[in-house]
């Protein structure tokens, strides 16, 4: 390593103009080798010892920036390093500095890769190393098993069983059994049937099927009153959005309230890359604390220093960051080329937003996971969110996401060999938090958003281009009738009144909210006629809605559908009407929904054709949605070890994150760890 670093140095002394190892009046080739050998012993030497140093002192700047830090600290290590060689005669000019420390980090990584010296035996030594030394000044660990949940975002549990048939995931694979697998052996040459030690389980959302609700639900265990991603809340007169920090942080209030416990994490455990805490003493990259000023309490120290301690891990993370926005821009430029349908635009921000979910964000978080495991904790939840990220843009079938998919089974491989030198046996729970359903958008068929949808229904000016299309044409022909007039454009009798304020449409992947934020109460279907007598129909008729829900003063709410149908919640068991197509558990969530005090005025869930691939039409520009009922977004998949009880008995369905929260909850208990108590159920607490 020593001997690579030297030649680095000389090479670059050799290309760089700023960089120089030899005195004005020349200096012989023997004293230039050995000054460039004595400079990168130095660098190294001074890397081994005051890098772990300094970013203990920038624990509390954000990742990011402490990420660019890095490159800027080892020039500054480079320079000192230069001027601590006897000759005297090192210089270089401090931005040039920098070039050649990442230079030569990024050598010393490929190198020791090539030499079997960084490997990820030897990553897992440095970490355990580095908490062994955290454990000495502490009693013995307790012999119990310690639990890691991973959640892989937005995997549905058909998306992976497909993963493991087409030899993408080993690892899961060989968890499973290979039960799953259409090959008939591993990668690694073993023949297929290997004995399984986890038991996969499919289970179903709440109608809103996307993480905010079901990882509150999961960590918390209670996502009550969460109807969808976004949401209009007229008491507060706030639009409520479930990645927003100041959201995220009263979401989880409220449900800390309504529970009355802290979460599932409570007991000596760590939140890693997640939206809230789940009551984790340890928490790095969790939303619901982003607002609040970093102190000892929600600082993370284990995850960023396992990480960042290692100069070459930050630069090998910058350079695949840079790779990946590369590859990112290569996939959609081949696709825009070969017409690829569907598709959505991939440019702007998202070749970085992409890379910063698949590389930085996997980096970090599993470089905590580890360092956890390392340092004992009773429990461990991380997300990673890469799949989802990418399935939104690329699809959820697509070659793009099975890329990432294998890269999240090689992170499960090197989670599971940590637990070698871990202080107490760990026991691998996977889950994802919803799946994901492929569609076109709404737009991209029919020319015109749910938005100018709403706003036409309502007799209200809409785009020109809107206008021109045919559920244009359609929505104004139903306020004419509904109106007995004719209504033109831009007409008086299309502005909306002062009195009164437009609509607000919102969108959760293919479920859309409507909301009056001028009514102060949830505005019943017979007040929606008499203010908008088209709307509701508009929307109901419409071949791209599936159903809408309303609340009514006649039956209390009620589901409408095309030509008429109009259903009460309270026969949607003996005749579902619209919600048919959606499947077992449909007309539960849509009442469970309806409960919500926030739940819009009115609730639009896109149309869902199992026929045809399972697809649904997303409001949001996705071509791999998820929000609503339709399709795999409502499947995700809970892998557990067969060391715990079944999630659940025989013929029984686990439904809900809710639900699923008990159930990891039964588990950390049967651990015997210093776990919190089993709750009530919330309705039970409630009451």
């Amino acid at each position: 390593m020593w001997a690579v670093s030297t030649v680095t140095i000389l090479v670059l002394a050799g290309i760089l103009p700023d960089f120089q190892l030899q005195s004005a009046d020349g200096d012989s080739a023997t004293r230039i080798a050995v000054t460039a050998a004595l400079g990168a012993g130095a660098f190294g030497l001074l890397s081994a010892i005051f890098w772990p140093l300094l970013v203990r002192l920038l624990l509390l700047v954000p990742a990011l920036v402490l990420g660019l830090l890095v490159f800027f600290l080892n020039g500054s290590l480079l320079i000192v390093a230069l001027r601590l060689v006897p000759s005297g005669d090192s210089e270089a000019a401090p931005e040039t500095a920098v070039i050649v420390a990442a230079v030569m980090s990024a050598v010393a990584s490929a190198t020791g890769a090539a030499l079997a010296v960084r490997d990820d035996d030897a990553y897992r030594r440095r970490l355990y190393r580095l908490a062994d030394r955290r454990r000495r000044a502490l009693p013995p660990g307790p012999s119990s098993p310690g639990t890691v949940f991973l959640q892989l975002d937005g995997v549905g549990h058909d998306v992976l069983r497909d993963a493991v048939g087409k030899d993408l995931m080993p690892t899961v694979a060989r968890w499973l059994g290979d039960r799953n697998r259409d090959s008939d052996r591993n990668r690694d040459g073993t023949g297929a049937g290997a004995r399984p030690t986890h038991r996969l389980t499919p289970w179903r959302t709440d109608w809103s099927s996307q993480t905010g609700a079901s990882q509150l639900g999961i960590l918390h265990g209670s996502n009550h009153d969460v109807p969808a991603f976004r949401w209009y809340e007229k008491a507060g007169r706030e639009v409520m959005v479930c990645n927003r920090p100041t959201s995220a942080a009263e979401l989880q209030r409220r449900a800390i309230d309504r529970t009355g416990d802290s979460g599932l994490l409570t007991a000596d455990g760590a939140s890693r890359g997640n939206l809230f805490s789940g009551g984790a003493d340890e928490q790095a990259l969790v939303l619901s604390i982003a607002t609040k000023r970093r102190s000892r309490e929600n600082r993370s120290r284990a995850g960023y220093f396992a990480y960042f301690s290692d100069p070459a891990n930050a630069v090998r993370t910058a350079l695949s960051f840079v790779a990946e926005v590369c590859r990112e821009i290569g996939q959609s430029t081949h696709a825009r080329a070969r017409k690829v349908r569907p598709r959505v635009s991939r440019g702007g921000l998202y070749p970085f937003v992409r890379a910063f979910a698949t590389v930085v964000e996997r980096d970090v978080v599993v470089a905590a996971v580890m360092g956890d495991m390392l340092a004992g904790r009773t429990s461990v939840y991380a997300d990673l969110v890469a799949y989802d990220e990418v399935a939104h843009h690329s699809g959820p079938c697509s070659r793009d996401a099975e890329k990432v998919l294998e890269r999240l089974d090689r992170a499960l491989a090197l989670i599971e060999k940590v637990a070698e030198h871990a202080p107490r046996p760990y026991r691998i729970v996977v889950l994802s938090d919803h799946g994901q359903s492929p569609g076109e958008t709404f737009r991209a068929r029919y020319g015109l958003g749910l938005g100018d949808l709403v706003r036409a229904g309502c007799g209200l000016p809409v785009p020109r281009k809107a206008q021109r299309t045919h559920s244009g044409a359609e929505a104004r022909a139903a306020v004419r009738a509904a109106l007995r007039r004719p209504v033109e454009e831009g007409g008086e009798e299309h502005r909306p009144s002062r009195r009164r304020s437009e609509p607000l449409v919102l969108a959760s992947g293919n479920l859309g909210l409507v909301s009056f934020p001028d009514v102060p109460h949830r505005m019943t279907k017979e007040e929606i006629d008499a203010r908008h007598p088209a709307l509701l129909t508009t929307l109901a008729n419409h071949p791209g809605v599936g159903f809408v829900l309303v609340r009514s003063e006649e039956h209390g709410g009620v589901v409408l559908g095309a030509y008429g149908a109009q259903i009460p919640l309270d026969r949607l068991d003996n005749d579902p009407g619209p919600l048919e197509v959606f499947g077992p558990g449909a007309a539960d969530a849509v009442r469970r929904t309806h409960s919500f005090p926030n739940a819009a005025d009115i609730m639009v869930n896109s149309a869902y054709d199992p026929a045809d691939g399972g697809e649904v039409l997303a409001f949001e520009e996705q071509i791999g949605s998820h929000g609503g009922l339709g399709g795999a977004q409502g499947k995700p998949f809970l892998m557990s070890p067969l060391a715990f009880s079944a999630p659940v008995d025989d013929g029984e369905d686990l439904v809900g994150a809710e639900h699923v929260h008990r159930v990891l909850r039964r588990w950390l208990r049967e651990s015997n760890g210093p776990q919190v108590p089993l709750e009530a159920e919330p309705e039970e607490r409630a009451a």
